[in-house]
């Protein structure tokens, strides 16, 4: 098996850019209190959140706060949600440039999904 996709972290971090970049106007305007963030890697604590093994899972993304469905009206005056992106997992399940900027885009749209409140289900 070849070795990890090689990529520097703002690279990375630029592609993870480009893919919030081509949200449509309509939903990327009412991110205005998400952070997007990128990290290495999931903590244990994130894979447990996330309802997977540590020992036998990976993450591409998680994300962090309550989504617009389960908002109700005493709602505010609270931290920005988190959106985190992974780099290395997706880093070394993507064998080329191309695959990993549909896979960073994917993973966008997945996790701003959640921040929506789409049901796990029902994201690609």
């Amino acid at each position: 098996m070849p070795g990890m996709l090689r990529m520097n972290r703002a690279e990375f971090e630029r592609l993870v850019g480009e893919a919030l970049d081509r949200l449509p106007e309509r939903f990327a305007k009412l991110l205005d209190n998400v952070v997007v963030v990128v990290e290495d890697e999931p903590t244990e604590e994130d894979l447990l959140e996330a309802g997977l093994d540590p020992e036998n899972d990976t993450l591409f993304g998680l994300y962090q706060g309550v989504n617009l469905i389960e908002r109700g009206a005493s709602y505010g005056n609270v931290l920005p949600d988190r959106i985190v992106i992974y780099r290395l997992p997706l880093l070394e399940a993507c064998r080329d440039r191309a695959e990993l900027v549909r896979e960073i885009r994917d993973t966008v749209i997945h996790e701003v999904g959640h921040f929506f409140g789409v049901a796990e289900e029902d994201l690609p």
